[in-house]
């Protein structure tokens, strides 16, 4: 079907491009921009969530734990963080914290240190076994990823990096904060 002079333009045949056609003949005004990235940011997380989580699965881990074993394994030696500075940096509440913290030394993967004050300040470390496990599954997770970006080059996916990562920090500066 070829498009006449005054048809809605053509945004492409994915979900949100159909909405945004759809919007293009309701309210031709109407900028859709802000929901065609968000709506399609939401989509690929949404779509990708299942397999990534899968990844994780077969390491006897769930996202929340993946998470924390993650961020014990990128800290460096001696792998080690106290709570606070994990459920700061994981952004959950100490409540959620001490279920996965509860749950991976059950498993054998983190160790709580004595340091002769209160457990809530006890330095959580990867032990051996969870130090194998973070990075057996990290990497799984890499390369999981890398398969499902697959189709962008290495051109597109540095440039949608730059650009999510702009978007990010842009969506972190106070309001009224001048973009550099």
């Amino acid at each position: 079907m070829s498009r006449q002079i005054g048809d809605p333009p053509d945004f492409g045949a994915d979900h949100v491009g159909l909405r945004r056609e759809q919007w293009a003949r309701e309210l031709p005004d109407l900028d859709t921009v802000g929901m065609a990235v968000l709506g399609r940011a939401r989509w690929i997380t949404l779509k990708v969530r299942p397999e990534i989580e899968a990844v994780f699965r077969r390491h006897g881990l769930d996202t929340g734990e993946f998470d924390v074993v993650a961020t014990l394994l990128r800290s460096g030696p001696p792998y080690r963080l106290r709570p606070t500075e994990l459920y700061r940096s994981l952004m959950i509440s100490s409540g959620g914290l001490t279920n996965r913290l509860a749950r991976l030394e059950k498993a054998g993967l983190v160790r709580r240190i004595e340091s002769g004050s209160d457990a809530r300040s006890l330095p959580v470390e990867l032990t051996g076994k969870g130090r194998a496990t973070a990075e057996a599954a990290i990497r799984a997770d890499m390369e999981c990823e890398a398969a499902l970006l697959a189709g962008l080059g290495d051109e597109e996916r540095d440039m949608l990096d730059r650009l999510l990562c702009k978007l990010a920090l842009s969506l972190d500066r106070p309001d009224g904060a001048e973009s550099a």
